[in-house]
């Protein structure tokens, strides 16, 4: 689709609040801070059963906190599951998996963490639950169940062969069908994941209060917010139409054989959806104060528009009625170039509504590893100065300030069901045990011996353990610290405005000024090449930071020199 090239001015409300050097404008928290996400499962183990868990979470809350500094944690889920699909298949929305731990860690975490002006956000999973969750069980037990409504049954439609089949041509994402037979019952039921993740009826009232109920849960235990799987899957069309063909025959996940071969209009991405998440908000803001309690929406959506009608309509005070943050994955699949990147940018830039924050995700548990996805570590300390310094909300996931590779592991031995369905697209190695130390088997993740371990480490991550990089002041790690600590003292790369830079720019070069409401300017550019590159600045600078952490004290006057695949952030006058 064409794109309106304008840039929007927010039109947030606003006080301001003193601060020692400037009057700067005040924003809620998911506005300037940073959200980390841990897959629990791999983070710490404190029980040494080889699998990671809500008390080895807490036992790390100072690393994240203090060593990284990182504002929020985001969770994966950690509910009761059969692990079919590693927690997303959920059989008790209210409970702790007895791998995890128990509510009362659950408790202890958030309190502790909230000392340490830690968010937590959990993930919230409302398309489907297990087979196993007792609705489910109710609902395909007869066709008169009160919970028979629950869940999405259709009766069998005949086929173009004249044989009885399932209703419409909908595909599961991980292979085959997204309709399941069930022999008791002589009906089919929807899931667009695993047969083991039944879709829920959200057009059941009934269900949408169920659904409500159980985040209200957490919310009263103090959670601060949701990330919500899946979010734009929820609605169906109620006249489940058959998919039409996609002539690219490409998705946003490449290389899923008949599943890219449809385009996805009917069982996603419906206009009912919004009505959901405007009432989801309410249920938010009546448990928020000055809006701490959010919404993050997973949406694989490619038009940038729809992606950006989940910011919902504006509210009287400028604010959006739907999603706090629509997950913006796009850099995911950007050409790691300038111009692919920075049309991602602006792309972005250019659609948000009046009132609407931006954030950028480049990792997470569904994606190969940052650094083996663009090619090395200069590409990934690249990465991580576009990821802290563009304008709004980033999104980190654990490892990767670590420059942890993907771990290879052979398809006979991968868990993750896409891994055993979908060659090449196993996830199972972005997934692996965080590095604690170098010296022990397991990088000290746990007193487990290695071969108990639920995945391995990997050599070469091990050897990119915490310890390993704490004290040296140019690795990976001492980079995302000073981003970080950068981002957090500077109000123009956590509040300011951004204007690509053009004058004189390099191909293979993206720049752009940071503008803060105090007028602090900040230039963040990033060499793309292999060559060497000069950059005008608008200003004369002073080099805060480069990629390779070896350059310091340097004043630049109006040019900013940049080595091959070097990346630097200049103040300038």
């Amino acid at each position: 689709m064409a794109y309106r090239r304008f840039f929007c001015n927010l039109d947030l409300p606003s006080r301001t609040i003193e601060n020692r050097n400037s009057t700067i404008e005040h924003r809620p928290w998911w506005q300037t801070g940073v959200i980390y996400q841990i897959y629990p499962r791999s983070f710490f183990d404190a029980n040494g059963d080889g699998i990671g868990d809500l008390d080895g979470i807490r036992r790390k809350l100072d690393y994240c906190s203090g060593t990284l500094g990182v504002d929020a944690l985001w969770l994966s889920p950690f509910y009761p599951s059969p692990q079919k699909d590693f927690g997303y298949d959920v059989a008790d929305y209210t409970a702790v998996h007895s791998d995890y731990g128990t509510l009362a860690d659950f408790d202890r975490l958030l309190s502790e963490a909230h000392e340490r002006g830690l968010k937590i956000i959990l993930d919230f999973v409302p398309n489907h639950t297990s087979e196993e969750h007792d609705w489910f069980t109710e609902s395909r037990s007869s066709k008169d169940s009160d919970k028979r409504d629950w869940y999405i049954w259709k009766d069998p439609v005949e086929g173009p062969d004249g044989q009885p089949g399932p209703p419409n041509n909908w595909l599961s994402n991980f292979g085959g069908s997204a309709w399941e037979w069930d022999e008791t019952t002589e009906q089919y039921y929807l899931h667009l994941y695993l047969p083991g993740q039944p879709d829920l009826n959200w057009r059941n009232p009934e269900v949408q209060e169920a659904m409500f109920e159980q985040a209200r849960f957490w919310l009263e235990r103090g959670a601060d917010g949701f990330r919500i799987d899946v979010a734009h899957a929820i609605m169906k069309d109620p006249a489940f139409r058959d998919n039409p063909p996609n002539p690219s025959g490409e998705g946003f996940h490449k290389h899923r054989g008949a599943y890219d071969e449809q385009l996805h209009l009917y069982e996603e991405g419906h206009p009912d959806t919004h009505r959901v998440y405007r009432a989801f908000r309410r249920l938010l803001d009546g448990y928020s104060t000055d809006s701490d309690r959010i919404a993050l929406g997973e949406m694989h959506i490619y038009d940038r528009g729809e992606w950006a009608s989940y910011y919902g309509q504006p509210r009287a005070d400028g604010t959006r009625d739907e999603m706090h943050l629509p997950i913006n994955f796009a850099l995911l699949k950007a050409d790691w170039t300038a111009a692919g990147v920075r049309e991602i940018v602006d792309s972005l830039e250019a659609i948000l509504p009046r009132g609407a924050w931006p954030n950028y995700v480049l990792g997470n548990h569904d994606e190969p590893r940052l650094r083996t996805r663009l090619g090395g570590k200069d590409q990934a300390r690249q990465a991580a100065v576009l990821l802290l310094t563009l304008r709004g909300t980033p999104m980190l996931y654990y490892g990767d300030e670590l420059g942890l590779e993907e771990v290879e592991i052979p398809p006979e031995e991968q868990l993750d069901p896409w891994g055993q369905n979908v060659p090449g697209l196993g996830r199972d190695g972005c997934r692996t045990p965080m590095p604690w130390t170098s010296e022990s088997d397991t990088a000290g993740f746990s007193e487990a011996s290695p071969d108990q371990l639920w995945r391995p480490v990997g050599e070469a991550n091990r050897r990119r353990s915490v310890e390993a990089q704490i004290d040296d002041e140019t690795s990976v790690l001492a980079l995302y610290r000073r981003l970080l600590g950068l981002r957090r003292e500077t109000p123009a790369l956590h509040a300011g405005s951004y204007r690509p830079l053009d004058r004189g720019v390099p191909e293979g070069c993206f720049a752009y000024l940071r503008t803060g409401p105090d007028r602090d300017r900040v230039v963040a550019a990033i060499n793309f090449t292999d060559e060497a590159l000069t950059v005008p600045l608008p200003a004369e600078g002073a080099l805060l930071l480069s990629s390779r952490l070896d350059r310091r004290d340097e004043t630049t006057g109006e040019r900013l020199h940049l080595r091959p695949h070097e990346a630097a952030v200049v103040r300038i006058a």
